[in-house]
């Protein structure tokens, strides 16, 4: 009889667009180490002083470059993975220690092999008087990270990457805008490298979706928050920053090089870029805040400022949205709504256009529209579908019944028809 001093208790999986994350949740801190084989393509992993309870199922393989897993005992003590290939790959593989989700974790990162190496992302060809304003859109946590744990169920990664996508819906909608989704689907990217990912689009503005969690279930509120650059402005704000901070465990590299610049120079460039940057994120956090704040509480009501590492962008105006707190009782229920989570995306929408149509950067469509007098500022529209209700369209919007009738000049009386134009009041 051998005794193993620890234990594989579950394994996940994670496909991103260029790599699969393997997580194998382990009871201890192990040893472990990994080589290639060939002819087959496989992967092999020993884990000292392991082994895998028959219990332990295996994950879903179909979207990975994985076949098949094996298992088998090496030296009577050691765990041996084989991961069968479809092709070939490189990988790197790491331990995390305990957060608060998870205990320890062996990760194993398969970066797909025979690509081509990304490129940025580059404007359509067309006059440069005509560019759109891209927005680099960041739904917060994802994957092996799952963020904060909502009231009643459910995490902060799904919450947001469903404001994410609906922002984007909107901003595509809007001429003279291209939105650029940092995460598309569930799984992780290092903070830095969501911060890459918009400077590679060209982006004009990146913005960060949270919901956030605090100890006391009490705490509610929507927040924006742009960088500090000399601290939190608040005991909350820097608890909070550090929390989001502390995610970053799971990996990542990234950030402006100034190696080619002296210490002074970089210092002077890095500041002159902070300055305005910070300022334009500053003012546009304001625009979001006010809008977010016709639909939901503030927390606090001004924009607030802390170290978060995706707001260190000195060249890119940035902000971080907590569309609200997923641990209060009243609000982790509305957040976790379709509903409100397109409200939130239409006022966050509303307050990047705000900010645009007042400063748009030179040689964009926007620029060029508002200076032929071609802008849209019509009150939002909203054409009636087959089976609405005129209740149910007001909590779509996340406004009052009584202010859509209002706007429209309903009365009680009144009966909605299919393709009735409704106008949707701030």
């Amino acid at each position: 009889m051998h005794l193993f001093a620890t234990q594989v208790n579950d394994i996940r999986v994670w496909r991103s667009p260029d790599k699969t994350r393997l997580v194998f949740d382990v009871s201890d801190e192990v040893a472990h180490s990994q080589f290639f084989l060939e002819n087959p393509q496989r992967l092999v992993l020993d884990i000292r002083g392991t082994r895998k309870p028959a219990t332990v199922g295996t994950p879903s393989l179909s979207t990975t470059p994985i076949s098949k897993i094996r298992y088998g005992v090496r030296n009577n003590k050691d765990l041996r993975i084989v991961l069968d290939l479809k092709n070939k790959v490189t990988s790197k593989s790491f331990l995390l220690k305990p957060n608060a989700t998870y205990g320890y974790r062996l990760v194993v990162d398969l970066f797909d092999g025979q690509k081509k190496a990304v490129t940025p992302i580059k404007q359509p060809s067309q006059p440069s008087s005509r560019r759109d304003i891209v927005v680099a859109i960041d739904a917060g946590h994802g994957g092996e990270d799952p963020g904060a744990l909502a009231y009643g169920g459910g995490h902060e990664k799904s919450v947001t990457l469903n404001i994410a996508k609906d922002l984007a819906a909107l901003l595509k909608k809007e001429p003279g805008f291209k939105p650029v989704l940092v995460r598309t689907g569930d799984y992780y990217i290092p903070l830095r490298e969501r911060t890459s990912v918009a400077r590679k689009s060209g982006a004009d503005l990146f913005i960060s979706i949270h919901a956030d969690a605090f100890t006391d279930r009490r705490a509610n509120g929507a927040s924006v928050f742009a960088l500090s650059r000399g601290g939190a402005t608040s005991e909350t704000a820097r608890w909070l920053a550090q929390r989001e901070n502390s995610s970053d465990q799971i990996g990542g590299e990234g950030g402006i090089s100034l190696s080619d610049k002296d210490d002074v120079l970089a210092g002077v460039l890095l500041d002159l870029s902070m300055t305005s940057t910070l300022s334009s994120s500053l003012e546009v956090g304001d625009k979001v805040l006010k809008n977010i704040g016709t639909i939901n509480r503030l927390h606090k009501k001004q924009v607030e400022q802390a170290a978060f590492v995706v707001l260190k962008s000195p060249d890119i105006p940035s902000i971080l949205v907590e569309t609200g707190f997923i641990s209060n009782p009243k609000e982790g229920r509305k957040l976790k709504t379709r509903n409100h989570q397109r409200a939130l995306a239409r006022q966050i929408h509303k307050g990047v256009k705000s900010y645009f149509v007042k400063k748009p950067p030179p040689g964009t469509l926007l620029a060029k529209l508002k200076a032929d007098g071609k802008v849209n500022t019509r009150p939002d529209q909203y054409v009636i579908q087959a089976g609405d209700t005129l209740s149910e369209i007001a909590s779509r919007f996340g406004i009052s019944l009584s202010s859509l009738k209002t706007a429209n000049k309903i009365s009680r009386s009144d009966r909605i028809r299919t393709g009735q134009v409704l106008v949707i009041p701030n």
